[in-house]
């Protein structure tokens, strides 16, 4: 908390049986708040991606960089293109 990234800075890392990924920060910020429930229940990240398995809480600083992003429908469709 009270970090200030950059986007695309690393902000952690998620780790698996198979493989370790970097996790980037999609704006630019300061982090506000960190979700400490994911130390205890990691398994939340799987679960409730769009809910309870939040990483971080940033207050955004360029909030251009935002218009940069996919929304839920294009990065769907991202990921089905990958497949």
């Amino acid at each position: 908390v009270g970090i200030h990234l950059n986007k695309s800075n690393e902000l952690g890392v998620v780790e698996s049986v198979k493989a370790a990924a970097e996790i980037y920060a999609p704006a630019s910020g300061e982090v506000i708040e960190i979700n400490k429930e994911l130390a205890t229940n990691p398994s939340l990240v799987n679960e409730a991606a769009d809910g309870e398995g939040w990483f971080i809480k940033m207050h955004i600083t360029n909030k251009d960089e935002l218009n940069e992003l996919m929304d839920e429908v294009a990065y769907s469709a991202y990921i089905v293109g990958l497949q």
